[in-house]
């Protein structure tokens, strides 16, 4: 076997079935290798978005996504969808071609120093060699999927792709942890007697507990001591947001009366939450119980005691040692709901189509298993709080890097892997006009999905900011697109709604082997009361 083939037949013993790429001469080695191995692959318009479709099927799968790019602008492109996977705590291998190793020290022509490059945004990045193959692919393997996990990057030089691999070997390592061990940092403070002394408890969730399935365990611990259940962003779906403990999502829309109900804790539960995810600064006097497969090295809230290793086998332990209590109740938590919603439909304006019309119509008739993914923007903080998400991993959002431009691609590989499910993407027309191209791809691959787009013409996060401070919107304004011709001209339908009714149609319209795109015409006012 040459290097390429043992690095495919790596990826398809790892359980990847697809990469995601724009090749370019050090990359045809690779995709005969992926060939031979009947690994798919889908050529994005431009390599960030091909990546952020790597990072896509990572959250969807829990497996490492494989992105591909060229060397020179090919690996500059990429840089932005490796970082997003970074700081979104998702599995990655990203692999950049270069030239040939000859020429490398003393040659310019699409040059750059790749490892300079992606070293501060990725978890490791290596060169990979046909004398290293297979224990480099076994490492990066590894790598990404190590708490927290994240992406790697591996070059690979013109000159090695195609030679023959000196070290072939396909062994996997074990990524998946079984729950025994625990580390408790923290000896003068006992966890459980810490829970017992709690009147009004929150468990807050995040990433760390939805990839590791904690959700039942969660919700248990929650039950027994009656804590309100809080959700990260990119955690939605952990919990089914229908039980009756569960309070809302923190730092999205309504945020003040979220934090509020942290404040009001005596104690906050950390299980699996990431800092990454705070938009805004952490100001709760209660102490915190840390749960994660990571110590608290970050800081971002203090500690007094932390509980490290498989999250849903220390809830489970700490469930069955603690004492059941009364905690919030579930009359307190649905008295917040109510007030919680009734907030999220302030500054609505009669007669116009508002941003949280938006959302509510859309969920009406969406089944329990929709998949949503928003993107970043006014929108997504709307969608964040009030989509009601039943299932992990079916609501996904960049909230670590929070890069624009991801839910569209985001939602094409919801689509790809789950081609039964409803399909459903949330974006502005800020964030579709950066990977608008991508919808001829989406089309090519007859995903049936629905693209929503809120349309104000404006980056509505940045203007606010402008009349917060009475500025005029200046760069901020987006020049006004047809939808439907534009949808057309990529090969998929498109509509243009400016009514709730119209938006129900369209949203009922049924979609096969094309995607569809709906203009959703938004009076943005709601906004200015809402952030």
């Amino acid at each position: 076997m040459n290097m390429s083939e043992v690095m495919a037949r790596y990826l398809r013993a790892a359980g990847v079935d697809v990469i995601f790429g724009y090749p370019g001469d050090p990359s045809v080695e690779l995709l005969e290798g992926c060939r031979n191995v009947g690994m798919d692959f889908i050529l994005g318009r431009r390599e960030g978005t091909a990546g952020l479709m790597a990072q896509a099927y990572g959250m969807l799968t829990g497996k490492p996504g494989v992105a591909l790019s060229t060397l020179g602008p090919g690996s500059t492109n990429l840089v932005n969808a490796v970082a997003n996977a970074y700081l979104d705590r998702t599995p990655m291998i990203a692999i950049s071609g270069q030239i040939d190793t000859k020429r490398l020290p003393t040659f310019t022509h699409q040059v750059v120093d790749q490892h300079s490059l992606f070293t501060p945004v990725s978890k490791w990045a290596t060169e990979i060699a046909p004398h290293t193959v297979g224990h480099v692919m076994r490492k990066a393997h590894r790598i990404a999927m190590a708490p927290r996990k994240g992406p790697v990057h591996l070059t690979t030089p013109a000159d090695y792709v195609g030679a023959t691999a000196l070290d072939d070997e396909i062994k996997l390592p074990p990524v998946d942890g079984v729950g025994y061990g625990v580390v408790v940092y923290g000896e003068d403070t006992d966890p459980v007697g810490l829970i017992n002394g709690a009147k009004r408890p929150v468990v807050l969730y995040g990433i760390s507990a939805m990839q590791g399935n904690a959700g039942a365990e969660i919700a248990a611990l929650a039950e027994k001591v009656g804590a309100a259940l809080v959700s990260s962003p990119m955690a939605k779906g952990t919990v089914a947001e229908t039980h009756p403990l569960f309070a809302g999502v923190l730092d999205m829309a309504c945020n003040a009366q979220m934090w509020d109900l942290v404040r009001s804790a005596d104690l906050v539960i950390a299980a699996g939450f990431d800092g990454v995810e705070l938009i805004k600064a952490w100001d709760v006097s209660a102490p915190v119980l840390h749960i994660d497969n990571v110590p608290n090295t970050d800081q971002i809230y203090e500690s007094p005691v932390e509980m490290v290793g498989a999250i849903s086998h220390i809830l489970a332990s700490l469930t069955a040692d603690v004492k059941s209590a009364d905690g919030f109740g579930t009359k307190a938590i649905k008295a917040h709901r109510d007030a919680l919603m009734a907030a999220y439909e302030d500054g609505r304006v009669s007669g116009v189509l508002n941003p949280s019309d938006v959302i509510r119509v859309a969920k009406a008739d969406a089944p329990t298993d929709t998949i949503v993914t928003a993107d970043v923007g006014s929108h997504k903080l709307l969608v964040g709080q009030g989509w009601t998400t039943h299932n992990p991993r079916s609501c996904l959002n960049s909230n670590g890097l929070s890069s624009m431009g991801f839910s569209l691609p985001a939602a094409m590989v919801a689509k790809y892997l789950n081609p039964d499910r409803n399909v459903i993407c949330f974006t502005g027309d800020g964030g579709l006009a950066m990977v608008q191209s991508e919808l001829r791809l989406a089309a090519s691959l007859g995903l049936g999905l629905k693209v929503v787009v809120f349309c104000d013409n404006s980056l509505n996060r940045i203007e606010l900011k402008q009349m917060a401070r009475q500025y005029p919107s200046t760069g901020t304004v987006i020049e006004d697109t047809d939808v439907v011709k534009m949808a057309e001209s990529m090969a998929c339908d498109g509509i243009m709604v400016e009514t709730e009714q119209a938006l129900a149609d369209a949203l009922s319209r049924p979609v096969l082997n094309t995607p569809l795109v709906i203009g959703a015409r938004i009076d943005p006012k709601q906004y200015w009361t809402q952030f």
